[in-house]
């Protein structure tokens, strides 16, 4: 027997434990239980070979803060979706994202160092390792959703496939990454950089908000406004990111600080002034606010969004102080 096999079968044991709770009592997840999901959705086989084993589990390790899986669960929960199938999809959707994020820290993109506090895993494991490991994630996460996806009427099983398409192909994050590693040949303005947080950051925001309710069966007018809200989200939060890589340290935000600068990338920031990115943002979050309001006039049941509002007031608010410290130090 390998050694760890004993604590695999345990933690699997307590992994379908969990699952049947959930499944029979509808339980909304916290955090620590989804990031627990997240560890084991992931299935390292006992033959896998030690550097790609080690990755995974170093990514799968370092979680983040679970809140993507968390808002997918609670849209899809709102609309009526099995317990079991609205974890799983949230999962898969935060698989997709780690990916991508894996990808964005590699030396040929962005050559971060760190991510969610800890080393990247092309710097601890390599650059051939860390790719596998994205890839195995990107191969669980389309497994996981069609799964998900398959429980649907064939009509919404074809939307839902579309979209998912369309925000993670060429339509969507993969052309966000190439315009954000050729945005030196672009202009450096306003109008680009959205482009680009359009493709990356809003397409993935739309996925965690906008596929649970397509497969919960929405209406068009529902889907409307979740996709102004996300598009209002998804750059407001990528705002909020490149502020914090312009005026914090490496350690405060937990990866790489002022690489936008030293890689000539997109940053609202360096492309219109850190006045007029904070005022952008602000616009950014009262029209998000108002569509949520319409939202939730039609779908009460979606008020929990509410906090994520109050999370994104809250970020504009610690970087207009660090404006503010910033500015009265100079």
């Amino acid at each position: 027997m390998r050694s760890g096999d004993t604590s695999n079968e345990i933690e699997c044991w307590m992994s379908m434990a969990k699952r049947q709770f959930l499944r029979a009592e509808g339980v909304e997840p916290r955090a620590a239980e989804l990031e627990f999901e997240f560890k084991q959705a992931m299935r390292l086989p006992p033959d896998i070979e030690p550097h790609l084993e080690a990755a995974l589990r170093h990514v799968l390790g370092h979680a983040g803060s679970m809140v993507r899986p968390r808002v997918v669960y609670q849209v899809a929960a709102a609309y009526g979706m099995d317990p079991r199938a609205a974890i799983d999809l949230g999962v898969a959707l935060e698989y997709f994202h780690t990916a991508s994020l894996i990808f964005d820290d590699l030396p040929a993109m962005d050559n971060a160092t760190s991510r969610r506090g800890a080393p990247c895993a092309h710097v601890k494991y390599g650059e051939p390792s860390a790719m596998l490991a994205a890839l195995a994630l990107i191969n669980r996460a389309y497994a996981m959703t069609w799964r998900v996806i398959a429980q649907c009427p064939l009509e919404t099983q074809n939307d839902a496939m579309r979209y998912l398409e369309a925000r993670l192909g060429v339509n969507g994050l993969l052309n966000g990454q190439s315009l954000d590693l050729n945005y030196g040949d672009l202009p450096h303005d306003r109008e680009t950089t959205e482009r680009v947080a359009r493709g990356k950051t809003v397409s993935l925001i739309r996925l965690t908000l906008v596929l649970p309710a397509i497969l919960g069966g929405a209406t068009t007018r529902d889907i409307q406004l979740f996709e102004r809200v996300a598009a209002c989200w998804g750059l407001a939060y990528q705002m909020v990111d490149d502020l914090k890589d312009v005026m914090q340290s490496s350690a405060q935000i937990g990866k790489t600080a002022a690489r936008d600068f030293h890689l000539d990338r997109p940053n609202i920031a360096l492309a219109i002034g850190i006045p007029d990115a904070l005022v952008r943002l602000t616009r950014l979050i009262e029209v998000g606010d108002r569509t949520l309001d319409r939202l939730l006039l039609i779908k009460p049941d979606l008020k929990f969004l509410r906090r994520l509002k109050t999370d994104l007031h809250h970020e504009l608010t610690r970087v207009m102080a660090q404006r503010a410290y910033v500015a009265a130090a100079s």
